[in-house]
């Protein structure tokens, strides 16, 4: 920990830089409850460890009302979902698809992850019919033997192009991470 000498308050030097704000967000509710959101966060490699990019999928909680004098929104089940971690070559397969390379993460297969808990899939379909886009799916079984889960999130073709560049400007931080500036070159 360092002494950050403008606020008089610690410092931890592993915290993301000040400004920096690695975290996506995409809300897609709709009228019948059944939507989803994701919120994506930058984990950049570090010493010897991988740098990857967090998913958190949440499953809508409340369709909302916007309409009348005092509107609500609708809320997502943040306390019930699930975050899955991209390393890499998760993040490469993801931008064959995207990229137009394929039409989904290993021909429908998608990407499995296997923890304590259960079996994630991860599955990414360019859709042309009936609405141009792409599908992004995610379950999870666990491993107790409880209940399938799923979250679905449609993506437009343009939130895609968006998810895409930030993945490609990510690539470079997963892989190598933040580069340090030699302390030689650093004036006092």
């Amino acid at each position: 920990m360092q002494e950050n000498k403008n606020k008089n308050e610690k410092v931890n030097e592993n915290e993301r830089a000040p400004g920096m704000k690695p975290r996506l967000a995409l809300y897609h509710a709709n009228a019948k409850g059944t939507g989803c959101a994701i919120k994506m966060e930058l984990h950049p490699a570090v010493g010897a460890a991988d740098g990857s990019i967090f998913c958190t999928f949440a499953a809508q909680k409340t369709v909302g009302n916007r309409l009348g004098p005092n509107p609500t929104f609708p809320t997502f089940d943040w306390d019930g979902a699930i975050t899955v971690k991209l390393a890499f070559d998760d993040l490469t397969k993801i931008q064959q698809v995207f990229r137009g390379e394929c039409e989904s993460i290993n021909g429908d297969h998608g990407l499995w992850h296997r923890t304590a808990m259960g079996n994630t899939k991860i599955v990414l379909r360019h859709l042309v019919d009936p609405v141009p886009g792409y599908s992004l799916e995610v379950y999870f079984c666990p491993a107790d033997g409880g209940e399938e889960r799923r979250w679905l999130l449609l993506l437009q073709p343009s939130e895609a192009l968006g998810i895409s560049e930030v993945i490609s400007g990510s690539m470079y931080l997963v892989a190598f991470g933040v580069p340090e500036v030699p302390k030689a070159a650093v004036a006092d």
